[in-house]
């Protein structure tokens, strides 16, 4: 049942979540590491990861010590991996919520090594922003063979693109990988986009996120998840304008002839991007209507002149409507000149999650 009471929510269907963590497992073979940072991309970690404790992952992907803090309270025992690096005065925290670091340098190693601990070897093919580089492994192996990583991983920069890119981060890798004194325990490479793409994983672990709230990565992909995530409001109040009327700030919108306009209380206050006026549409219970004018901090407007639309009504700015139409969240991202992730993660906790299954 969904809610009735809300202005503006958005909706979260942990079962799809399940089946798209179910199904990424099948095509890998291995293992999975779910990343949940950024708050499980806006989706809300704590709930996102009890879902999937039903796949019983080897760990989680998170950015921060904070991120690791919440799930800990929240109950999650499993390992959690910082993705980030980490600066030294954050390596107490982290031990004491046993966080599993990524390091790049023979400082940082040594520095975690003086008390021990797990750790995994963050290794840098080209995307540098963090990790050794993938030539320069043989200048550590020395601080390696004191203290062995439990893991090593690298991160594909474009494997969307489909450029030929990935193929030769992999070799780097692999190159990496044969400079150190003995393999570690855990490899790993393959995010959503190389998961999409690739079969049976060659590693020992994959570390999906976007494919598991709902969004493919476009063409090249050889899997399509499940929709996970519904944005829906209420219609707040209707009006008829007259031909030559306009809508909202700098009347960008102007009536062509008499319509109906309804207004629905979110905005981008709630991260629904302000580009979007005068180019998306939202879903009502007897089809798609455009969204006119500028899209304000609090509230959207939309022409419903040929729809059934009454107030109180809801719509769909995201997801799933009435009657099984769409609006996808790749589709919004690309009306709004931003990549899915931020488009998922930008939406705000003044918007309620409700969840549904898991």
């Amino acid at each position: 049942m969904r809610p009735r009471v809300d202005r503006a929510w958005m909706e979260v269907d942990l079962d799809a979540v399940l089946r798209n963590a179910r199904a990424a497992q099948s095509r890998a073979g291995v293992p999975l590491i779910p990343m949940v940072k950024a708050d499980a991309y806006g989706l809300g970690a704590e709930n996102v990861t009890h879902a999937l404790e039903a796949v019983e992952p080897y760990a989680y992907g998170i950015a921060t010590v904070a991120e690791g803090r919440a799930l800990r309270v929240a109950g999650i025992t499993r390992p959690l991996i910082v993705f980030s690096p980490l600066l030294f005065d954050e390596f107490p925290a982290a031990r004491e919520l046993r966080l599993t670091p990524t390091l790049g340098s023979a400082a940082e190693i040594s520095h975690w090594c003086l008390e021990g601990g797990g750790w995994q070897l963050s290794i840098d093919t080209g995307m540098s922003r963090a990790g050794i580089q993938w030539r320069d492994v043989g200048t550590i192996a020395e601080v390696l063979e004191k203290h062995a990583p439990d893991g090593a991983f690298t991160h594909f920069h474009s494997a969307e693109l489909n450029d030929g890119s990935m193929a030769e981060q992999e070799r780097r890798f692999r190159e990496a990988i044969a400079a150190l004194p003995a393999r570690p325990p855990l490899l790993h490479t393959d995010g959503s986009a190389a998961m999409e793409r690739h079969g049976q994983s060659e590693w020992d672990a994959i570390r999906p996120g976007m494919f598991l709230y709902g969004v493919g990565s476009g063409r090249g992909s050889l899997l399509e998840p499940d929709p996970v995530v519904h944005i829906r409001a209420r219609v707040a109040e209707t009006r008829w304008i007259e031909a030559g009327d306009t809508v909202s700030y700098d009347a960008t919108w102007r009536a062509s002839s008499r319509r109906r306009i309804a207004t629905i209380p979110m905005g981008y206050a709630d991260g629904y991007p302000r580009i979007l006026g005068n180019r998306a549409g939202a879903l009502t219970r007897t089809g798609r209507v455009p969204v006119v004018g500028l899209v304000t901090m609090d509230m959207i407007m939309l022409d419903v002149t040929d729809a059934d639309c009454e107030v109180g009504d809801e719509v769909t700015l995201v997801g799933t409507g009435d009657g099984g139409s769409q609006i996808p969240v790749a589709e919004v991202a690309r009306l709004a000149e931003m990549s899915a992730y931020e488009v998922l993660t930008g939406f705000r906790a003044r918007l309620s999650r409700h969840y549904a299954g898991g």
